[in-house]
């Protein structure tokens, strides 16, 4: 019997009920049309992914495809193996302008505008977006119309009136709004008024050496946050990162507005028919005084390992194209609400009557789409950025809760996070 050929495959583990099991389903599907290859998957939590391909690129062992996280996407650009060469090479580069790999359409053409700018450096394609995620608003509908608000708020400005009114209704809660204190609405506040939380192009026109987090577009949205917090509009739970405790505020109709990731939509649309109000997913709300320059995107990406013979290499990429095509990237919008990545799989469920159907998953794309219609920059690329994350809710908590100067506290983060930052550059010499 002739032997296989093996593909490693290292993917993100979102720890979903039965994630996995999919993704192991797809890989036996592959093996079925392709009987001669094997696809050897290996699932990882998204934050332990990064540091194990590390490691078994120094034993000079990578794995043919591995997933990263969006703010790991510094991680993957500067991995090298113990010869110091490049662990990854351009997943557009291998690609090589073929339209089928094995058969298999290749949907790099396909994808939608807003994730191909986030996975690219210098112009190029580097890896394949598989999972993509944006914020938007949750607003409680039946809620909002018992307060005399006629009109979803798309501003900053006009959300905050909608806050003020929800609470002086008859009835009302004694909070309107709640969102995890994450480092995810930073990056979408800034990226809409057209700021940067880092030098280089946000990272993107070199590696970022310095970042800061006293920008007038970051004490704008920290000022109107706190302001919120301290009229009392705001309902924070206390605790960095609460997407429980703030998903339970908006089921429970404590609150008529909840700001949160696109794969909430789908569970918070259930707890709404349960608890019998009308549900709706907007825009994540601008800055009115200043233009609307975009939103960022979220996600993970499949990177293809450097130096793989000819076979291995071209079974990756098929495999990868696979896991894009439009049926299996619907299915993942289905079962996760996560963004369908390319305009195939968004045009299937149109044709499906999914959208008409299911009305508020439509936002996520149509929120990208507007961001592909103006001069907007994809998302910061900072070494250690997940980690870096978790400074920016810090200071925002010691802001809210400890009455902080905002930009005394966020110029001590800036610090901290430049810290940080060196660091990671000192640890990461790299091949960019």
């Amino acid at each position: 019997m002739t032997e296989k050929i093996v593909v490693d495959a290292w993917l993100a583990d979102l720890a979903f009920p039965r994630y996995m099991d999919e993704l192991f389903r797809l890989g036996r599907r592959f093996e079925e049309a392709h009987p001669e290859y094997e696809i050897r998957i290996r699932g990882l939590g998204f934050r332990d992914g990064a540091a194990a391909v590390a490691r078994a690129a120094a034993e000079g062992s990578p794995p043919a495809i591995a997933e990263y996280y969006y703010t790991e996407m510094p991680d993957a650009l500067d991995a090298v193996d113990g010869a110091g060469r490049p662990v990854f090479t351009s997943v557009e580069r291998a690609v090589a302008g073929r339209t089928h790999i094995l058969g298999e359409p290749v949907i790099l053409d396909d994808l939608l505008p807003a994730l191909r700018d986030q996975y690219s450096w210098r112009g190029e394609l580097v890896s394949l977006p598989t999972v993509a995620t944006t914020f938007q608003l949750f607003t409680n509908v039946t809620m909002l119309r018992k307060a005399g608000v006629r009109d979803i708020p798309q501003t900053w400005q006009d959300l905050r009136a909608a806050c003020e009114r929800v609470v002086k209704s008859p009835g009302g809660p004694p909070h309107a709004i709640t969102w995890a204190n994450n480092g995810i609405p930073f990056q979408h506040a800034i990226a809409m008024q057209g700021g940067e939380l880092a030098d280089h192009g946000n990272g993107r026109l070199g590696r970022a050496e310095t970042v800061d987090f006293t920008t007038k577009e970051m004490m704008a949205w920290v000022s109107w946050w706190r302001d919120l917090y301290e009229d009392g509009l705001y309902r924070y739970t206390g605790e960095l990162g609460d997407w429980f405790g703030t998903f339970e505020l908006f089921a429970e109709q404590q609150v008529a507005f909840r700001l949160s990731s696109t794969n909430d939509i789908g569970a918070a649309a259930e707890a709404a028919a349960d608890a019998g109000f009308e549900f709706a997913v907007s825009r994540f709300p601008f800055n009115a005084d200043v233009p609307y320059r975009g939103n960022v995107v979220a996600g993970t990406s499949l990177w293809l390992a450097d130096g793989l013979d000819e076979a291995t290499r071209d079974g990756a990429l098929a495999f990868m194209q696979f896991l894009g095509n439009p049926r299996n990237a619907a299915q993942y919008h289905k079962a996760h609400s996560f963004i369908p990545i390319t305009k195939s799989a968004f045009a299937l469920l149109e044709r499906e009557g999914w959208f008409a159907e299911h009305p508020y998953h439509r936002a996520p794309s149509d929120q990208l789409d507007l961001a592909a219609g103006v001069n907007s920059a994809p998302g910061a690329l900072i070494g250690d950025f997940f980690e870096i994350q978790v400074v920016l809710t810090r200071a925002m908590h010691d802001v809210m809760v400890q009455g902080a100067d905002p930009l005394e506290r966020f110029a001590q983060a800036t610090a901290e996070a430049q810290e940080m930052l060196d660091r990671y550059l000192a640890e990461h010499p790299g091949p960019r």
